[in-house]
């Protein structure tokens, strides 16, 4: 079959159909996902190329071995993920230059160009989906297929998981099963003065696995920006981006150099992490928001394989919502086992319901779940009554103020400002500085000018923005730390009525706590800045021997000054709250 802007792609059409007869049950970012797919067929300037596709699954299959040497055939979920990269294209228009038939100077001309569609792709699915084999696939194809790929690249969290995809690649190489790969590994790695026939074409060597005969490399990175900035791979597979402590966005590092180079193709492939407030939970809220069409891109293929809920997790039916492979390359028995298991060992219980099942969830004891900490739609609260709350600093933390406007229902609207000194700032690491600058953008944290924060100007910036906003401030709640000078002002211009003093400490903050614990569970704070979704993020809590809970931070880069301020702010509400009627 020649391109089509009308073919339903082959083994999407198998899936869908499979899928409609209630064969095989998927979550909700899955059913977008095939709404973004059908879309794609229903548009006649995308081209869907099924030759391609079948290409790759010959190769992988008459090429490639199993690391133990038996044959390998493609899953079927590979094909649905590959047939995205490799079977929609699109055209371009370019200038081309065209020498002149006399070889004498030449001329641009109008050229419509053939592009390939797909140039980033998410994987997020369970432990045991053999992933990592996928990307040895793809990875393979690129070195000894594609023969305009020069340099490849593979990263993960460790040099050991990102080993695990060389590893299907070197023994192809060893084995040497197909008639492409026994060509490419006949001859002598030693023997490079003799004729090139007798050469070895491709060989594991101390840079990575090399094809001579293209002049392409295959090579593992550290996963650290400053190790993966500035290369142009055309082929980048990221292993387990959500599952390590990784702070900075690889994705964005690599793209930056992959991007010069004409269909790139970005790869990142991993299950479900217990890391909050990375670089994994942000592109996440962006690839929900592909998801719901929110904004439109073409050139990006997720596959977010989860449960929709907890309760679903001991409902074997479910399961595969969330590893679309069960029972071919894990048994059901094996989730069974890690079921039980997550029952009765409590420690392992998130590590399992996040790898396993696609939920996210914490390492830690962290206070409030992922979808509490989601912000909500833009909300202005002109004129209307608040309680003000402030955690202060002059040092590295925020200094933070958060407003609580009690809405109708038992809601809260929730606003924040933060401030931090220039030197602060200039401090912070890259990836840090990226996620502070989101913040400055949105206008929820300001930078004042010098090394330390000078409480007086901080008091006029706010006073200046609280009667821009228009906010009717009923009461004002303060941990003492370094409050003195501020709150004697606050006092002297706006009288020392509904002024309160919160101690912290586990006595006085796990009621309060425990409330806005409620609140935030029932969707109920209202809040819209990342400042507040960056903080709650951050929250951990520690119990004393009678179970009063306490804010904690489990570093010091992981701020949840927003949050003290809005437990601060709600306190001062409930002690003042005839204020408000």
């Amino acid at each position: 079959m020649a391109l089509s802007n009308t073919a339903v792609p082959k083994y999407y059409g198998m899936f869908r159909d499979a899928v409609l007869r209630g064969k095989i049950p998927i979550c909700r970012e899955i059913e977008l996902e095939m709404n973004r797919i059908d879309e794609l067929i229903a548009d006649p300037g995308i081209y869907y190329d099924d030759e391609a596709v079948e290409g790759w699954i010959r190769y992988c299959e008459g090429e490639l071995t199993l690391t133990d040497g038996s044959d390998l055939v493609l899953l079927d979920s590979f094909k649905v993920w590959a047939e995205q990269i490799f079977g929609w294209y699109y055209y371009e228009e370019r200038s081309i230059y065209e020498p002149n038939p006399d070889g004498h100077g030449g001329h641009y001309v109008n050229k419509w160009i053939k592009k390939r569609l797909i140039n980033k792709q998410y994987l997020i699915v369970g432990r045991g989906a053999s992933k990592s084999l996928y990307e040895s696939c793809l990875q393979s194809y690129f070195l000894n297929i594609d023969t305009s790929t020069t340099y490849q690249m593979t990263t993960a969290p460790t040099m050991k998981q990102a080993e695990e995809i060389m590893s299907p690649i070197r023994t192809s190489i060893t084995r040497s099963r197909g008639p492409l790969f026994s060509f490419l590994t006949e001859g002598s790695l030693q023997n490079t003065t003799g004729s090139k026939a007798n050469r070895v074409k491709l060989a594991s060597t101390k840079k990575g696995i090399e094809n001579f005969l293209t002049g392409s490399l295959l090579e593992i990175r550290p996963m650290s920006i400053d190790k993966l900035q500035g290369m142009r791979p055309k082929l980048a597979t990221i292993d387990e981006w959500l599952s390590g402590d990784v702070r900075e966005d690889v994705v964005g590092a690599i793209e930056q150099g992959a991007s010069k180079v004409d269909d790139y193709l970005i790869v990142a492939v991993s299950s479900e992490g217990t890391v909050r407030n990375g670089s994994g939970d942000t592109i996440k809220m962006e690839l929900m928001k592909i998801l719901k069409g929110e904004y439109r891109d073409i050139h990006t293929s997720i596959w977010w394989y989860k449960l929709d809920s907890v309760d679903e997790v001991g409902n074997p039916d479910m399961w595969q919502k969330a590893n679309p492979n069960l029972g071919v390359t894990v048994s059901y028995d094996t989730y069974q086992r890690d079921v039980e298991r997550a029952e009765n060992a409590p420690a392992a219980r998130n590590d399992i319901l996040a790898k396993r099942f696609g939920l996210p969830m914490e390492g830690y004891t962290y206070y409030f779940t992922y979808e509490e900490t989601l912000p909500h739609r833009k909300r202005e609260y002109w004129q209307m009554p608040c309680s003000l709350g402030a955690d202060l600093s002059r040092g590295d933390d925020f200094c933070d103020f958060s407003f609580l406007f009690p809405l109708s229902g038992g809601a809260f609207g929730v606003k924040t400002r933060a401030y931090i000194s220039e030197l602060t700032l200039m401090k912070l690491p890259a990836a840090l500085r990226i996620k502070y600058d989101q913040f400055i953008k949105e206008g929820s944290l300001i930078v004042m000018e010098g090394t330390v924060l000078d409480m007086l100007l901080v008091y006029e910036d706010l006073d200046e923005y609280i009667v821009k906003s228009g906010y009717d401030i009923r009461c004002f709640g303060y941990d003492p730390y370094n409050a003195k000078e501020f709150v004697e002002r606050w006092a002297s211009e706006n009288g020392p009525f509904g002024i309160e003093k919160v101690i912290q400490g586990a006595k006085t903050e796990s009621v309060p706590l425990g409330e806005l614990k409620k609140l935030s569970e029932e969707r109920m704070l209202l809040f819209d800045e990342e400042l507040m979704t960056f903080c709650m993020g951050n929250c951990i809590t520690l119990e004393d021997t009678n179970g009063n809970r306490k804010l904690y931070k489990k570093r010091g880069d992981q701020k949840i000054d927003a949050v003290a301020a809005m437990m601060d702010a709600y306190i001062a509400y409930k002690l003042n709250r005839d204020a408000f009627e």
